[in-house]
């Protein structure tokens, strides 16, 4: 039998690929099957489908690995947003970046135009701003990088800092993926991410995840599901374990044509600014143009998919500002792309050809 252990010496990489297995037995099948059942027998562990899956086991027991912590799986990266809000006291502060993913942003909105909380927006690159923040905040929430701005947050400095007034920490780890930046293990209490994006990687699964080293806080987050009834689909749990298994070729190959993208489009005369984080598969472009180039560029590309989401296989694009949620702070000619897994010389030619219409 293999050590049950083993998993702790494995790379992040093989983890992806072998934890949330069945047991090496003979006729044993190598992927766990979906589980189809609304309800089991009484006196178990699981009683009822809205309690738990062995399918959303597996693919919890892969990504709560991956993070270190125990993961719980929900029916979208808003549904386990809203999840982690929900656990906010009554006209509480909450500490977030004013740019950040943009389900994320309205949901703060509404909650603070119902009177639930107070939603203090801060510039996340300002690290001593965001500690001052901290003092009168119940929960503070970051990215690192920013959706779609692309900045950076010091977590390990900001979750100290909100530790010290008693404050939870909640990094939302979409972009960076556990392969890139593991924020337990930098202060953060929760993670959360939008499994729909990179876990998944194929465009075809929505799914939400939450992960806590906390296992007090675990139980209050699962009762929370439990009694809401945010849980994933059995369906959309597997396609998502079956694309954590490829996260970390998937994401090497986006990340290299990401980094090749980035410094080549420096250099072209009709985008005036390259945000690149330096890893990870996006990039945000801010063209010369403005909001006109941005939407001629998107229009004129025939491999590049003019399309919201990201994270996917394919190279996906879009000007950020034609939602008229996003904060006026984004420049009104940002592109925000999704580089995927294609020909990097491929996606070059394709963009290359629709920004010289631009000059």
């Amino acid at each position: 039998m293999p050590d049950p252990r083993a998993h702790e010496t494995w790379s992040p990489a093989t983890v992806a690929v072998a934890a949330g297995r069945p047991p090496h037995e003979p006729d044993q099948p190598l992927n766990h099957p979906i589980t189809m059942a609304s309800t089991y027998g009484a006196t178990g562990e699981l009683e009822y489908g809205r309690y738990g899956n062995p399918t959303w086991s597996a693919f919890e027991e892969v990504l709560g690995t991956l993070e270190g912590g125990h993961c719980l799986a929900f029916s979208s990266g808003l549904a386990a947003v809203a999840t982690v809000l929900d656990l906010v006291g009554q006209g509480a502060t909450v500490v977030a970046p004013r740019h950040a993913y943009n389900g994320t942003v309205m949901q703060l909105a509404d909650l603070e135009s119902r009177g639930r909380l107070t939603a203090h927006l801060v510039d996340v690159t300002d690290t001593e701003a965001v500690a001052r923040a901290c003092a009168d905040a119940a929960l503070v929430w970051l990215e690192s990088p920013t959706n779609p701005a692309l900045e950076i947050a010091e977590i390990e400095t900001i979750a100290s800092a909100a530790h010290d007034t008693g404050a939870y920490v909640v990094v939302d780890n979409t972009f960076a993926t556990p392969l890139r930046q593991r924020p337990l293990t930098m202060g953060a209490d929760v993670v959360v991410h939008s499994a729909t994006k990179y876990l998944s990687g194929h465009g075809d699964a929505m799914l939400g995840a939450v992960v806590t080293s906390d296992s007090q806080l675990y139980a209050v987050l699962k009762g929370r599901r439990d009694l809401v009834g945010a849980i994933p689909g059995t369906l959309e749990a597997w396609l998502a374990l079956r694309g954590v298994r490829t996260l970390h070729v998937r994401l090497d190959r986006a990340e290299s044509n990401a980094r090749e993208l980035a410094e080549r489009m420096r250099h072209h005369a009709a985008v005036g600014e390259v945000r690149y984080p330096g890893f990870g598969g996006i990039v945000a472009i801010v063209l010369a143009g403005g909001a006109d180039a941005a939407d001629q560029l998107v229009r004129s590309t025939s491999l590049w998919v003019h399309a919201t989401s990201l994270g996917g296989v394919e190279s996906t694009f879009e000007r950020r500002r034609r939602w008229k949620s996003e904060p006026a702070t984004i420049p009104d000619g940002l592109v925000r792309l999704s580089v995927g897994v294609e020909d990097v010389d491929d996606l070059w030619t394709d963009l290359t050809q629709a920004l010289d219409r631009l000059t």
